[in-house]
């Protein structure tokens, strides 16, 4: 973990997003609502939130002209770390906190690496999570390199509400255009630069012309391109909108389909300002007579959590051991997850509502005790939420006169006719509603509470071999609190037992977390025999037993040692539910921990609507790849579904290694809610940190070309100097770093299905888009392979594939099953997430005009269901040429290609260059001279 000796230790603001966390609403063609969060390592400096102000308004201006004066900002909160300086000025939040940052002001994710990004792991067209800047670029110390912080929040406000990618690519940085010409990646192609290679050593600087690669018959990877100061298009934003002349983004006439650019390849080649008018923002705006006015600023200010627990003791929480599992998870709560500091209350409720405990700081164990002695212990009466809600802010405003920024913690388990009529009082007082259902009746106003507040809402069914309840107690962290103060849940699992009364496992403590380590055992019937030995083998004795709740804990004092504890628990009764919950938090503040978050996609479908599963596994902010990630989806009725998710870059997976594992899921067996509990494991072998850069980031700019003449006769007089900007710290992609063993387990939230129509369910699944179709050559073969999608988006297996091929990219896209068909007799498809592989020799596909082919392919289910079109592959029938003026005198040779003489003399032989993304190669084959 050395690696992170450095590294400022971070909120890790990005892993508590859930699905529709944001507040940002559209009123009058205005963004309202947008949050800002300082993050806390952040040295305090007013001059940020100063610049933070200026980046808005500037941008709001700049937004409004590039939307043909359809969009501004209307109002941003600003959320100011606790730990700095008291202001009059600064506010106490109300719903605002870190898990609804749209934007993060905080020290680079990687160091010296200062280019903003937007967090983005689903479609093109869908929201992205949160924008992240860091303060240097904010204090203007990397305009030169990024440009204008007003533009780039434009830049990157695109990429978080429409969903668009970015028209450059680092990774293929040039591509062959039909000019037959080197061109680079860009958007539109009429932005002017020179492709150079530029170095500087020793106070030196050297510039070059571009060296042309043996194998691509592309640019090394030395050769950058420099874009000229002075320019006149004005597209696009989404590639470079630094330049001063480029104020629109890319549309239907001035994008660059050729270009192998992000937007191309996760949008279908649709450029950014046909995505942006497909959204919903564009479909309910039309655009303004009069200019808009600047935005307005609140300043609001973090401080101490306030949380009071409103639990339901009605009648109702006697059936099905409702009571003591509220009691086992509010226990855990008050033990191990609220953190110090915190000021907690209680409530009780049935039919009225009683005040148990007025607000506590916890400072101690002490406190936790207090507190959990007001449990309540027996349930009589009926259910009234409101009640418990009203004398919940009382509570709270006995401390505070305002209630903004604190929390209520509501657990019941019944409706009530009534609870609507206390919902305008919760919108207007400022708190925050978290809400748990327990069982089936789950009252929709409380739910309606929850979001309109901003709060968490889980759902728990009564099936009792679950931890559903603990998980949801633990999954309410509080939402500013810095992360080496949270507390992760290592482990969560349940057995019911008959037959066999062992349940034996083990846990694994890794070294990033370890403090405040607590091992929580519950049971039905009887206490168990617990026994649990560190990795030396010592034993660990002196759980507390709590009969009454039916439970046992332990918390290891100190630092738990690293390694894999083992537990054996014996049941008592037969048959009896065990279950085992494990937590700690962060062994050093310096290092961060290894953490998964778990959301859907949606918080409410209905049939045959897919829902996909998302969890990001990260140590601070870099991707841990290769885990082994499992999710576990359970309906009301205690149904489970288990689901492996996948970080491979196919089906529900938008990006390859980047730390997110996604998977479709379908398997829907009653309407209702289902609740998702997602388990990731790392293996020594395995799992692996990865330094790369975030996608989706503002381009870096490596220097501008200055003192440009006009062109003369065609030629150009003066191709002008290279003005370079500061180098930025180069980092090897491909450097991984091997972790060692961990486990973390965590809580995704409820979500509601409706119109799921009687088992068994029909097939309305088609298979999933295939979108990593690839290409090598061997021999006069074309070789392709891509990840197979399933039967049912990427799952089970296709029946059939069709593979097409066109000299026209749009016809091949829009018009596929009238492209030329490739003979698929010999494919026989695998089961799905496998790697396909498909050769076949090109014929009928030449004519005297063409200079490129393209490849796409669809798969076809048992039902005849038809996927989506792939993504395009790219043959070209020319070596392409060097700009004259990037030209060097001394290209690397390369060899001439030798005619294959096993043909029959007479035919047209040329040479192809295969595109495909990530992919370049030579081939020798022969065309026929006729179509």
């Amino acid at each position: 973990m050395g690696l992170f000796r450095g590294f400022v230790f971070l909120l890790v603001l990005c892993l508590l997003h859930q699905s529709n966390t944001s507040f940002i609403k559209l009123n009058n063609n205005g963004f309202e609502d947008i949050v800002i969060v300082i993050d806390p390592s952040v040295p305090e400096d007013e001059k940020i939130i100063e610049q933070i102000e200026d980046m808005v308004t500037t941008a709001s201006t700049y937004l409004f002209e590039a939307t043909e004066k359809r969009f501004f900002f209307k109002n941003v909160s600003i959320l100011i770390p606790e730990n700095w300086k008291e202001n009059p000025q600064y506010k106490r939040p109300k719903h605002e906190n870190h898990k609804h940052a749209d934007v993060i002001v905080a020290p680079p994710t990687l160091p010296g690496r200062d280019e903003p990004y937007t967090k983005q792991f689903t479609e093109c067209g869908e929201k992205g999570e949160y924008i992240h800047f860091t303060p240097d670029l904010l204090l203007g110390k990397k305009q030169n390199e990024y440009g204008p912080p007003g533009k780039l929040f434009v830049h990157e406000w695109a990429h978080l509400r429409w969903g668009v990618f970015d028209e450059y690519n680092e990774d293929q940085p040039f591509y062959r255009a039909k000019s037959k010409k080197i061109e680079a990646t860009r958007c539109s192609a009429g932005i002017s630069g020179r492709n150079r290679v530029y170095k500087c050593q020793g106070g030196s600087c050297l510039s070059r012309a571009c060296r042309i690669d043996s194998t691509t018959k592309l640019y090394g990877k030395d050769c950058q391109f420099f874009p000229d100061k002075v320019q006149t298009e004005k597209a696009s934003i989404m590639f470079m909108q630094s330049i001063d002349s480029v104020v629109e983004f890319c549309n239907e006439k001035t994008h660059n389909q050729e270009a192998p650019s992000l937007q191309n390849i996760k949008c279908n080649f649709r450029s950014t300002w046909e995505v942006i008018s497909n959204s919903e923002d564009f479909k309910n705006t039309i655009p303004m007579v009069t200019p808009p006015p600047p935005p307005v600023f609140s300043l609001l200010k973090i401080s101490q959590r306030i949380v009071c627990l409103v639990l339901d003791k009605s009648g109702s929480m006697g059936g099905k051991d409702r009571l003591n599992r509220m009691n086992q998870a509010a226990k855990h709560f008050l033990l191990q997850t609220v953190e110090n500091g915190s000021w907690v209350g209680m409530v009780h409720f049935d039919s009225t509502a009683t005040i148990v405990n007025k607000l506590i700081q916890i400072k101690s164990s002490d406190e936790r005790n207090t507190l959990m002695a007001g449990l309540p212990t027996y349930p009589l009466g009926g259910t009234s939420i409101c009640s418990g809600i009203k004398y919940a802010f009382q509570v709270i405003g006995e401390l505070h006169s305002q209630l903004d920024g604190s929390e209520v913690l509501l657990l019941t388990d019944g409706e009530d006719n009534t609870a609507s009529s206390c919902i305008d009082e919760v919108k207007q007082s400022g708190a925050i509603v978290h809400f748990i259902a327990l069982g089936r009746a789950a009252d929709e106003a409380v739910i309606e509470m929850s979001k309109i507040t901003g709060g968490s809402h889980f759902y728990v069914s009564d099936e009792a071999q679950n931890n559903g309840l603990i998980d949801a107690f633990g999954a309410l962290t509080s939402g500013n609190t810095d992360l080496s103060q949270k507390s992760l849940q290592l482990e969560s699992k349940g057995l019911t037992l008959n037959s066999n009364a062992w349940m034996n496992d083990t846990v694994i403590i890794d070294s990033t977390v370890g403090k405040d380590t607590f091992f929580l055992i519950t049971w039905n019937s009887l206490p168990p025999s617990i026994s649990l030995w560190d990795p030396s083998g010592t034993i660990m004795e002196n759980f507390t037993v709590d009969a009454t709740s039916k439970m046992a804990y332990l918390s290891i004092p100190g630092t738990a040692k690293v390694g894999t504890w083992a537990y054996n628990l014996q049941a008592k009764a037969n048959p009896e539910t065990l279950t085992i919950t494990v937590t700690s938090r962060a062994a050093n503040s310096s290092v961060p921990p290894i953490t998964v978050n778990a959301k859907m996609n949606k918080d409410v479908n209905s049939f045959p609507s897919p829902m996909i599963v998302y969890a990001e596994i990260l140590q601070g902010y870099v991707p841990v790849l290769g885990a082994n990630v499992t999710a576990f989806i359970e309906s009301q009725n205690g149904h489970t579904e288990v689901l492996e998710l996948l970080d491979n870059g196919a089906g529900a997976d938008s990006f390859k290694n980047d730390g997110v594992y996604s998977r479709y899921f379908t398997a829907y067996t009653e309407n209702g809610r289902y609740s998702l509990k997602v388990r990731a494991h790392g293996g020594a072998n395995t799992a692996r940190l990865k330094l790369r850069p975030p996608l989706n980031r503002a381009a870096y700019i490596p220097g501008w070309v200055v003192n440009v003449l006009p062109i003369i006769n065609q030629e150009m007089f003066n191709a002008g100097e290279i003005e370079a900007n500061p180098p930025r710290p180069e980092i090897d992609e491909d450097t991984q770093t091997t972790l060692e063993d961990f486990s973390r387990t965590a809580s995704g939230g409820a979500f509601v299905v409706s119109q799921v129509p009687s088992l068994p369910l029909p097939d309305q699944y088609p298979p999933s888009q295939i979108t990593d179709l690839d290409a090598t050559v061997h021999e006069d073969k074309i070789i392709l392979t891509w990840t197979a999608p399933g039967d049912n988006f990427d799952v089970g297996k296709v029946q059939r594939y069709i593979i097409r091929i066109s000299a026209s990219i749009l016809d091949l896209r829009d018009s596929f099953d009238d492209a030329l068909q490739v003979n698929t007799t010999d494919l026989s498809p695998k089961e799905a997430n496998s790697k396909e592989s498909f050769a076949f020799k090109p014929e009928n596909i030449s004519e005297e005009n063409a200079t490129h082919i393209f490849i796409a392919i669809k798969s076809i289910d048992k039902s005849n269901l038809t996927s989506k079109v792939s993504n395009i592959a790219q043959v070209t029938l020319f070596i392409p040429q060097a700009n004259p003026d990037d030209i060097d005198p001394t290209p690397t040779p390369t060899p001439t290609p030798t005619p294959d003489k096993s043909h029959n003399s007479g035919v047209n032989i040329s040479t192809l260059v295969l595109s495909v993304i990530g992919s370049v190669v030579i081939v020798n084959f022969i065309l026929s001279t006729t179509i």
